[in-house]
C-alpha cells in the first residue's frame, strides 16, 4: 500500500537534508520540492541541486478511470488519525466537511454522485485515501479531457503549511501547500504544483470553483488576482502576478478560489488544535450558498460568509433552511477544520473569506454558478 496512485517509487539512492527549523535530518524524497519534519511539524524546501528525479507519471490507474460528465468534482478531507500528526490530535471536520460539500453538489447543483471523488482518511479502499499520490491522481483525472461548458470544483479540508519561495515566484515570498495524510513522509503538495495541475489546462469555456478548507490557504492555487473586500463592501482586486513573470492563469478558462485568511503570522505551518466538528470556510460556503438565491453574485456570497463566520457559525442565522444548513446549527464550528471558532476573541482569531480568481471581475455583478 506504499503506491496507491500507481506511480513508481525508489531506484534513485537516498540523501538526506537538515530541517530548516530543527536540524534533524530530512529523507530526500524522489521528485518533491519540500519535505514536513516529523519532530517540529515544520516544511523544508528542497533545493535543486539536492532534488532526485521521479518518472513521469504514466496514465490514470483503473480506479481514477471513472464517470466523466459535464460536472465533475474532487473532494478531499483528512483529519490526520492515528497519530499522522506526531505529537497533536486529530482534526474533527474534514470528514463531515467532505460529505457536506458533496450533499450541496449533489441536491443543489445537480452533480452526479459518481462524477465525485472523496478522498478521506477512514475509507478502506487504498485508492480513496487522501495520500499525496492519490490526490495528484485525483487532480488529473479533475481537469483531463476538460472541455466548453465543464464545471469543476476542487475541495480539500485539513492541513496547510507555508515554505519560503525559491523560485521567485511569489509576492510575499512564501509558497502555500496543502499537506495529505502521508506529508511526514511524501511532503505537502505546493501551491505551484496545485496550479500546474488544475489551474493552466483550464481551456474556454470551462470553470473551476474550488474551496479551501485549511490555513495558509489564502493563495494556494496560486490565481493570479486576489480580491480585498472592505467592510463597508468596497471591493478590489490586487495584481498577484510574480515578479518573476511566470504565467499562473488557466488556458483559456476561469479558475476561482474561496479560501480563509486569518491576521495571525508565521514563517511555517502551525498545527491546529482539535476540537470542531465542521471547518469554518466549508460551513460558511455551504449555508451562504443554502440560504442565498439562486444567481447569487459573487460579492453577495463572501458578504453572508463573512456574517456567518463573525457570529460563530449559527448566531443570527436560526431561521435557515435547507437539507445542509439546518442540522449544522447544532455543531461545533472549528476554523480551519481544526481550531474551535470563539466569536468572543475576534482579536486573535477572526477568520475573513477570500477570493482569488485567474480573471478579474466585477464581483456584485457576476452570478455565482456550478
Amino acid at each position: 500500500m506504499s503506491n496507491f496512485g500507481g506511480r513508481p517509487h525508489g531506484g534513485h539512492g537516498t540523501a538526506t537534508i537538515p530541517c530548516k527549523y530543527c536540524r534533524a535530518p530530512l529523507s530526500v524524497i524522489p521528485g518533491e520540492r519540500a519535505i514536513q519534519c516529523a519532530h517540529c511539524n515544520c516544511v523544508t524546501r528542497i533545493r535543486r541541486a539536492d532534488r532526485i528525479p521521479l518518472p513521469v507519471m504514466g496514465p490514470l490507474t483503473a480506479p481514477f478511470q471513472r464517470a466523466r460528465g459535464k460536472k465533475r468534482a474532487v473532494l478531499v478531507g483528512i483529519t490526520y488519525a492515528g497519530g499522522m500528526r506526531r505529537g497533536c490530535g486529530e482534526l474533527r471536520g474534514p470528514i463531515n466537511d467532505v460529505k457536506c460539500m458533496r450533499n450541496l453538489l449533489c441536491q443543489r447543483f445537480g452533480f452526479p454522485a459518481e462524477c465525485i471523488i472523496m478522498l478521506t482518511d477512514d475509507q478502506r479502499d487504498p485508492f480513496r485515501l487522501p495520500t499525496k499520490d492519490n490526490i495528484r491522481m485525483a487532480m488529473q483525472w479533475l481537469v483531463q479531457g476538460c472541455s466548453y461548458g465543464d464545471s469543476l470544483v476542487f475541495h480539500f479540508s485539513g492541513i496547510g503549511a507555508q515554505v519560503a519561495d525559491d523560485d521567485g515566484d511569489e509576492v510575499d515570498g512564501y509558497d502555500e501547500a496543502l499537506c495529505p495524510m502521508d506529508a511526514f513522509q511524501r511532503g505537502p503538495i505546493l501551491d505551484d504544483e496545485i496550479n500546474e495541475a488544475i489551474v493552466r489546462p483550464l481551456v474556454h469555456g470551462v470553470r473551476l470553483h474550488a474551496v479551501v478548507d485549511a490555513s495558509y490557504s489564502a493563495t494556494v492555487l496560486d490565481l493570479p488576482f486576489l480580491c480585498r473586500v472592505a467592510r463597508n463592501g468596497y471591493w478590489q482586486w490586487e495584481d498577484q502576478r510574480p515578479p518573476s513573470g511566470a504565467w499562473k492563469g488557466t488556458s483559456g478558462g476561469q479558475a476561482v478560489l474561496f479560501s480563509g485568511y486569518s491576521d495571525g503570522k508565521s514563517n511555517f505551518a502551525v498545527m491546529p488544535d482539535a476540537y470542531g466538528s465542521v471547518g469554518a470556510m466549508t460551513h460558511s460556503f455551504v449555508r451562504a450558498v443554502e440560504c442565498e438565491p439562486r444567481g447569487v453574485t459573487y460579492g453577495r456570497l463572501l458578504t453572508s460568509m463573512r456574517t456567518i463566520m463573525k457570529c460563530g457559525g449559527g448566531g443570527g442565522y436560526d431561521d435557515l433552511q435547507g437539507p445542509i444548513g439546518a442540522p449544522m446549527q447544532h455543531h461545533q464550528v472549528a476554523n480551519f477544520s481544526g481550531v474551535q471558532f470563539f466569536p468572543s476573541a475576534v482579536g486573535m482569531m477572526l477568520q475573513e473569506p477570500n477570493l482569488s480568481s485567474s480573471e478579474m471581475f466585477d464581483i456584485y455583478r457576476k452570478p455565482f454558478v456550478l
